[in-house]
């Protein structure tokens, strides 16, 4: 008997209906569907088809819309939402047409002309918990949304949906200046109090001079996130609202943040004027203010008092005993400090030349202050960046980058041994070299010193599954996420792995779909994983379209032996993929090989120490 084949894609999905649809029925059947009708003409489908929507299915109260992309289908959705109540303006509220939108990107069962499966469901869910004229989107929407619409976003936290097995993160989309809608009744508040720190003004009057305004912003974030009274929003979620004029208690909706740290400094000659308040999102109350005007060697000083007046405005007590375990030591000279600010500003582009600025500023940094631990991390990862990009197939005890990388994070923890970002250095670099009891040790401590730290969290996640503990990595992976709305990319390759080898496959597939969906030769680690996930799905012609791109990706870059091939490159990235378990890497290879590729030709080509 033949196998029927099933055709899946992903899909941008929208689900609409009316609220209170039966009630105006009951009320004028025939003056409802008139005006649903001209609604429709008039409204409904000329938005329709400037967004590329194509109606999948109508019901009497609503709708199933695709779009090619999710951009399309929330630009939709907020144009509709703000098209009809614009229309309906003079019509008595009793009488008016208010719609629910959810809005999900997922995978679906093409029958026809319909749409069916776990895709589409969640996006109906998201409609039916969504108020009466608002747009809910699920989490796999929002990652692609940052940065490409004029909208805010409010983290409603993971929702249980009707029929739906696993929880979805929901989110609250408006266009920028709209009114919020109410929050559903059953969302619960966090159990601490949450701060956000927007980054300070820069006052002195160059513009040159920000990255000093954005380096005094993101030490006091990482102080405050020391403190386990607070959940502290990550930098790049907050710097989100950089240059902004708008109201704190937006702010706080957008982030989930009930508190809001502003100021601004000013830096003039040797000294420097910075002023900061706490204010309360949800009344807009100036709570505690405060103006610093010091000498410039002072500015750790100043840090640390801003984070108790905020610690004791806001969680009304400080645990002393943790605050003086995690305190980090300052630099002896404030010049290696500027250079390393001006150096890390720089760590996370990829643009051309920027790392080996980044790299200049931390070796200016170290050599005016060889005492300075955090410019020894900094180069640390600066090594491990250009070992990523020019040692593909090198093995570790030949790649001279890798071996930097782990003597400087050493040199680092012998330096100041109090500081929960070297622990996280340490950490990973112990990671990549495969000395797994030391890594868990030093990211324990990293996270034990400072629990919310997002990059902290999600790194510890990511080493959990590493280490044969998936499970335990998810939770705090999601933690890392909440205390990060605007969580980078690399986020998402960790949690895709941690998803995969929690052998939740499929989730791990969509979200490595996503990952890789607009230039897979791009990301040939990434695209290896998709296909290993695929190939345990049994979706094979995906799963060897990924295995194809992740050949033609790793031969461009390869630098190993010249004479290697597809399964010396499988090789190599079941090492770097620094799984401790066999039956893990066992898995891994089996996904690979069912995706076509070759089973391992012998001893790792890219194994070392």
């Amino acid at each position: 008997m033949a196998t029927v084949r099933v055709e899946r894609r992903l899909a941008a999905l929208m689900a609409a209906d009316i609220v209170g649809y039966s009630r105006l029925i009951e009320a004028d059947e025939a003056g409802t569907l008139a005006a649903i009708r001209e609604l429709r003409r008039a409204t409904f489908d000329p938005l329709l088809a400037e967004h590329h929507g194509r109606i999948v299915k109508l019901m009497g109260d609503g709708a199933i819309v695709e779009f090619a992309s999710v951009v399309d289908a929330v630009a939709c959705a907020l144009a509709l939402q703000k098209a009809l109540a614009a229309r309906q303006s003079e019509v008595p509220p009793a009488r008016q047409i208010v719609f629910r939108i959810g809005v999900n990107l997922g995978d679906v069962v093409v029958e026809g002309e319909d749409l069916l499966g776990d895709g589409v469901n969640v996006a109906a869910r998201l409609e039916q918990l969504c108020p009466p004229g608002g747009v809910l989107v699920s989490g796999t929407v929002y990652d692609h949304l940052q940065g490409k619409l004029e909208c805010s976003f409010e983290d409603l936290g993971e929702r249980q949906l009707k029929n739906i097995e696993r929880s979805v993160r929901v989110y609250r989309v408006a266009a920028d200046g709209a009114a919020p809608a109410a929050r559903p009744a059953a969302e619960a508040s966090p159990a601490r109090p949450v701060v956000a720190v927007l980054p300070l003004a820069n006052m002195s009057g160059d513009s040159e001079q920000a990255y000093f305004s954005d380096g005094i912003t993101e030490d006091i974030i990482t102080e405050l996130a020391r403190f386990r009274e607070l959940l502290v929003i990550a930098r790049n979620s907050s710097f989100a609202f950089r240059g902004k004029d708008v109201d704190v208690r937006e702010v706080g909706r957008a982030l989930g943040a009930g508190y809001v740290v502003e100021g601004s400094v000013r830096r003039a000659a040797s000294r420097i004027r910075i002023t900061v308040q706490l204010v309360d999102t949800r009344t807009g109350t100036h709570l505690w203010a405060e103006r610093y005007d010091r000498p410039l060697e002072d500015v750790f000083a100043i840090q640390d008092e801003i984070a108790r007046g905020i610690v004791a405005t806001v969680a009304a007590r400080v645990l002393e005993d943790s605050e003086a375990a995690a305190r980090r030591r300052p630099p002896r000279d404030m010049r290696a400090y500027d250079l390393f600010l001006q150096g890390r500003r720089l760590s996370d582009s990829f643009t051309a030349g920027a790392q080996a600025q980044a790299r200049a500023f931390f070796e200016r940094a170290r050599e005016l202050d060889p005492s300075f631990a955090r410019a020894y991390t900094g180069l640390a990862f600066n090594h491990l960046n250009r070992a990523n990009d020019a040692g593909v197939g090198v093995p570790r005890g030949e790649d001279p980058d890798r071996i930097e990388a782990l003597r400087l994070a050493e040199r680092a923890l012998a330096l100041d041994p109090n500081d929960p970002r070297v622990h996280h250095t340490l950490g990973h670099m112990y990671l990549i070299w495969r000395e797994f009891e030391r890594a868990a040790r030093h990211l324990d401590l990293a996270r034990s010193m400072n629990p919310n730290d997002a990059a902290i969290q999600i790194g510890w996640a990511w080493a959990q599954a590493c280490l044969g503990a998936p499970e335990r990595g998810l939770p705090a992976a999601e933690l890392a996420m909440r205390l990060n709305p605007r969580h980078p990319r690399y986020y998402h390759h960790y949690l895709s792995r941690i998803l995969f080898l929690a052998r939740r496959h499929d989730e791990a597939a969509t979200m490595l779909q996503q990952l890789t969906a607009e230039a897979p030769t791009d990301h040939p680690r990434d695209v290896a994983w998709r296909a290993a996930a695929c190939g345990h799905l049994g979706r094979t012609e995906e799963a060897r379209r990924c295995a194809g791109w992740f050949l033609e990706a790793v031969r461009a870059v390869w630098r190993g032996d010249p004479a290697a091939g597809p399964a010396e490159y499988v090789d190599w990235l079941v090492d770097s993929s620094y799984l401790r378990r066999p039956e893990d890497e066992a898995h891994l290879r089996e996904g690979l090989r069912l995706a076509g590729l070759p089973p391992a030709k012998g001893a790792s080509g890219a194994s070392g120490r």
